[in-house]
């Protein structure tokens, strides 16, 4: 029977476990070789390994490190070790972003209360913060409101809810209501005393996410309203949009995807468009909340003409109110890591912890660096700052901007292929090679042209192993979608794998 460790045994499980991770580091380098998604007979055995209850007696350090080892990772999946995984934005996971995880699992640090006393955590993630604001060119006077979250959904339920508070408060406020803070009185309350009917989101196609966020805040799913141009869904029409703020029933959020799910395409055409979206939003009472998860990172790169069209893209997003973000995906940190910057305090209305007597701060605690529990959803929270500000550190911004321009050029690289491929067809449909080229970031959307090969095109692509995609819809048609993103990404090498196994499922290979 194996017990819990004494004391004693500390340092030499300690110095296994620093074994095991370099270990688990060499098997991360090699791993991605031999296939991006497990073998059925590694998933099936490693589900026949697992156990039915929980037995009595312990199997010991030893015997449950190689069961880990032997069983349970060559079920896994390649999504963030191999440089060919192109679903669900998944980065991978640095070199110093993977040795600080590991500290932080080590220390195991609760991020909740700033007690500088006490540790230095609440320290090292302000000041992740403020490097993550560096590396987005966003004003550290301006936007040093925010905090690190499990990822874009919690960043997006942070944004809507102080949008929700601003909006609401200032509908209230214009109509003398008693009562204004949601935060303080509820949504119900609130709108009841202003006469308001409703709440809701204007976007251009929202992520899932954000339509989530919408259902949790009890602004609902259904309010989440697109107000897209009639000939391009992805950009704002903005008499629509201009029509909607106008509705004195409603108060309003307006969502801008800093790129687009499916085609990495962005909701506005540039800083002209952002400073007619902010003077609307200032003039009827709205918040602006931008959802950055997949486009953000195309600020850090440079102002050359290759990468025009996408910092265009960008531009004038220091203009909204609040920016979600997403860690696990262009920066390369593990699961799970999102950031949520806001241009105001607001969230500390929303946030706001009724602290018990033990979550109190250091009677030192200085007012520059704010206890986490009241910025964010979480008391309890994990050390994921750790993991960035060793990434951000390491590399900098020339590294970050060289990982993505790497992934832009594979992504251009690949759709300049597939445009001239008899098989297939990017989308959206319509733009010459040219212009297709300009505006393609880091991820993109196709199809086969032969209706019964687009049917099961993503899974035949897959079944290879050799590369991964998610398989989506666009416009009641099936489709595939490309995301690149991992720090690993070499142009050549795997435009020459990605472009031969798209050659071989066209052939029927």
């Amino acid at each position: 029977m194996y017990s819990i460790m004494e004391s004693k045994d500390v340092d030499t499980v300690l110095e296994k476990q620093r074994d095991f991770q370099q270990e688990l580091w060499k098997i991360a380098q090699s791993e991605w070789k031999s296939g991006v998604l497990p073998t059925a007979k590694d998933l099936a055995r490693a589900r026949a390994s697992l156990p039915q209850s929980l037995a009595s007696a312990g199997m010991g350090f030893e015997a449950a490190r190689q069961h880990i080892l032997d069983d349970i990772i060559p079920g896994l999946n390649g999504n963030s070790i191999s440089p060919n995984y192109y679903g669900f934005v998944t980065g991978g996971v640095t070199p110093a972003a993977l040795f600080a995880d590991n500290v932080v699992s080590a220390y195991d640090q609760n991020v909740q209360v700033h007690l500088p006393e006490h540790s230095i955590a609440t320290d090292v993630e302000y000041n992740a913060l403020g490097l993550i604001l560096d590396l987005l060119e966003l004003d550290r006077s301006s936007w040093y409101n925010g905090t690190f979250t499990t990822g874009a959904t919690a960043s997006n339920i942070l944004g809507l809810a102080c949008g929700r508070e601003f909006a609401v408060r200032a509908a209230a406020k214009n109509r003398g209501a008693t009562l204004q803070s949601v935060g303080e009185h509820g949504l119900f309350e609130v709108m009841q005393a202003s006469g308001l009917s409703g709440l809701q989101v204007l976007s251009t196609l929202p992520h899932s996410s954000l339509v989530k966020a919408a259902g949790i805040l009890g602004i609902g799913r259904a309010n989440v309203k697109n107000v897209c141009r009639d000939d391009n869904p992805l950009l704002f029409d903005l008499a629509k949009l201009e029509a909607e703020l106008a509705r004195s029933d409603k108060a309003t959020i307006v969502a801008v995807s800093c790129g687009e799910v499916n085609t990495g395409h962005f909701a506005t055409a540039g800083l002209e468009e952002m400073l007619e979206i902010r003077r609307l939003c200032d003039q009827y009472g709205a918040w602006i909340h931008v959802d950055g998860a997949f486009g953000i990172f195309g600020r850090v790169l440079d102002n050359s003409l290759e990468f025009a069209s996408i910092k265009k893209g960008c531009q004038g997003i220091e203009l909204a109110d609040s920016i979600t973000g997403d860690g696990h995906k262009l920066l390369n940190v593990p699961y799970d890591c999102g950031f949520f910057l806001c241009r105001h305090a607001i969230a500390h209305d929303v946030f706001q912890n009724a602290n018990a007597a033990y979550l109190t701060g250091s009677s030192t605690d200085g007012p520059s660096i704010p206890s986490p529990l009241n910025i964010g959803i979480e008391n309890s929270r994990r050390f994921r700052a750790l993991p960035v500000y060793s990434s951000l550190l390491a590399y900098g911004r020339a590294g970050y901007r060289n990982m993505l321009q790497r992934q832009i050029r594979l992504a251009r690289k690949i759709v300049g292929w597939m445009f001239d491929h008899p098989a297939y067809e990017v989308l959206p449909k319509g733009s010459n090679k040219e212009a297709l080229l300009e505006n393609t970031f880091m991820s993109f959307l196709f199809s086969a042209k032969d209706d019964e090969l687009n049917q099961r095109l993503a899974s035949a692509i897959n079944a290879t192993s050799r590369i991964y995609l998610s398989g989506t819809s666009w416009q009641g048609r099936p489709a595939c979608r490309i995301a690149i993103s991992n720090w690993r990404v070499d142009v050549e090498r795997d435009f020459a794998i990605v472009t031969d196994v798209l050659e071989c499922v066209a052939k029927g290979k």
